[in-house]
C-alpha cells in the first residue's frame, strides 16, 4: 500500500509538473494548416504574438529548486490560518438565487466569479472543490474555502472555461453542475474540449474558436484570444484550445460558430429549444464583461478593443507571476494587470485569480497592494480596479 501511494504521489507531482512547465509552441516555423486561422498550428494551436512558451519543462526544476532554497512562498502576514487567510464575506444567498434585474459580480474565489447579467446567472471558471489537481490527496490546496457551496448557487445557466489547466478546469465541479437540478448550464468551452466534457457524460457543450460568436439566452458570447497554452498530461501540450470570453448583453443577430453551421435553428422556435431566445432584459442598456482567464500580456488585448468595442467590466488576472523570469510569458503581473485594464478601455476591473491557491512565488496577499501601487503610478484610480474579499458581491450599472 505504501508502494502503490507513493507511486500515485509521484504521478501526481509530475503531472503537476507537465501542467506548470512552459514548452516550445507547436509547429515551429511550419505554416498553419488554415492560413485564415495563423493560430491553429500543426498540430494543435498556438499564440498570435509569441512564438514560444519558454524552453523546456527544465525551467520548472530550475524554478522549483531556486524557491526551495530561498525558503518560497512566505506566508502571508496572518499566515495560514484556518479556514482562511483573509476575511471573507458571506453573500446573500436567497438574494442571489432571487435576482433577475441587477447585473452583478461574485468573486467565488481564484479565477471563479458569479455574473449575473441580463437575468442570466453565469460562472467563470468554476472551481469549488478542495484542490487544483489531476488527484484528490496531493496538489495545490484550496487555502480559502468556495464563498458559495454548491447548494448555495443560483441555477447556473452558463459556465465558460477559458482553457484546460487543473486550477481552471476541475472535473468534479464540472460534473456536480452538470447535474444541478432543473438542468445542466451550458457550457461554452474553446476548440478541442468538447470531448473531454462528453466523456463526462456533460452533453450541453457548445465549442468555439477564436473570435466566434453564440448568442444565448439574449447574450453574445465571444471566445477571443490571449496568450497562454493548454495541458492537462504529458501528450497533450497546446493540442486544445484557450482564451477569453467576451460576453454582451442587448444582443440580436449573431454569427454562429462552426459547431452550429452545420444546422442553424430554422426559427424562433428552434432557437428558444437551444437555450438561445433573447432574455427578457435584452431591451435594457447593453453591458459587456470581459474574462481572461489566465494570460500573459500581449497585444490580444488591445486587439479585443478594436474588434470589440470598449467593455463595462474587465475581469483580470493580478496572482501567480513570481518569478518573472519563468511566468511572464504566460502570466501577468499587476503592473501588467492595469495595461490590459487600459487596453481594454474597461469602464471598471475586477482582480481575480490570487488569494485562493498558492501556486507561485509571491506571498498570497501581495498581489492586492502590488496592484494598489501600479495604479497609483499608472495615474489609474484605485476604485477603477476592484479587489474584492472572497464571497464579496459589487453591482454594476
Amino acid at each position: 500500500m505504501r508502494r502503490t501511494g507513493a507511486k500515485l504521489l509521484l504521478i501526481a507531482i509530475v503531472l503537476l509538473a507537465a501542467c506548470a512547465a512552459v514548452v516550445h509552441a507547436p509547429g515551429g516555423g511550419a505554416p498553419p494548416p488554415n492560413p485564415d486561422k495563423p493560430h491553429h498550428a500543426t498540430p494543435g494551436f498556438r499564440n498570435n504574438y509569441l512564438a514560444a512558451l519558454g524552453n523546456s519543462g527544465g525551467n520548472f526544476w530550475r524554478w522549483q529548486w531556486q524557491r526551495a532554497w530561498a525558503g518560497l512562498p512566505k506566508p502571508p502576514a496572518n499566515g495560514y490560518q484556518s479556514p482562511s487567510p483573509f476575511p471573507m464575506v458571506k453573500p446573500d444567498v436567497a438574494w442571489l438565487k432571487a435576482n433577475r434585474s441587477e447585473t452583478t459580480a461574485t468573486w467565488i474565489g481564484h479565477a471563479t466569479v458569479l455574473m449575473q447579467v441580463a437575468g442570466v446567472n453565469i460562472l467563470t471558471d468554476p472551481h469549488l472543490t478542495e484542490r487544483a489537481s489531476p488527484v484528490s490527496f496531493a496538489g495545490p490546496r484550496r487555502l480559502v474555502p468556495p464563498a458559495l457551496t454548491f447548494d448555495e448557487l443560483p441555477h447556473i445557466d452558463m459556465v465558460v472555461i477559458s482553457h484546460n489547466h487543473y486550477d481552471h478546469l476541475d472535473e468534479g465541479t464540472v460534473v456536480r453542475l452538470a447535474q444541478q437540478p432543473g438542468g445542466s448550464p451550458r457550457f461554452f468551452v474553446p476548440l478541442g474540449n468538447g470531448a473531454w466534457f462528453k466523456r463526462r457524460g456533460i452533453d450541453d457543450v457548445v465549442e468555439m474558436d477564436w473570435w466566434d460568436k453564440q448568442l444565448f439566452k439574449g447574450l453574445t458570447v465571444t471566445l477571443t484570444p490571449v496568450q497562454h497554452w493548454s495541458t492537462r498530461s504529458f501528450t497533450d501540450r497546446f493540442a486544445t484550445l484557450w482564451g477569453g470570453w467576451h460576453v454582451r448583453s442587448g444582443a440580436t443577430a449573431v454569427a454562429t460558430p462552426a459547431a452550429y453551421a452545420a444546422a442553424p435553428p430554422a426559427n424562433a422556435v428552434a432557437q428558444a429549444a437551444n437555450g438561445m431566445a433573447p432574455s427578457a432584459h435584452a431591451g435594457a442598456r447593453p453591458f459587456s464583461f470581459f474574462f481572461a482567464g489566465d494570460t500573459g500580456y500581449s497585444k490580444d488585448f488591445a486587439d479585443i478593443a478594436q474588434r470589440l468595442g470598449a467593455v463595462d467590466l474587465a475581469i483580470l488576472p493580478i496572482g501567480a507571476y513570481e518569478p518573472r523570469w519563468f511566468m511572464t510569458p504566460q502570466h501577468v503581473d499587476p503592473v501588467e494587470a492595469v495595461k490590459i485594464h487600459r487596453d481594454l478601455k474597461a469602464r471598471q476591473s475586477l482582480a481575480m485569480h490570487w488569494g485562493t491557491f498558492e501556486l507561485t512565488d509571491e506571498p498570497l496577499d501581495e498581489p492586492p497592494r502590488a496592484l494598489a501601487r501600479a495604479l497609483q503610478a499608472a495615474g489609474v484610480e484605485a476604485a477603477r480596479f476592484a479587489v474584492l474579499k472572497h464571497g464579496e458581491m459589487m453591482t454594476l450599472q
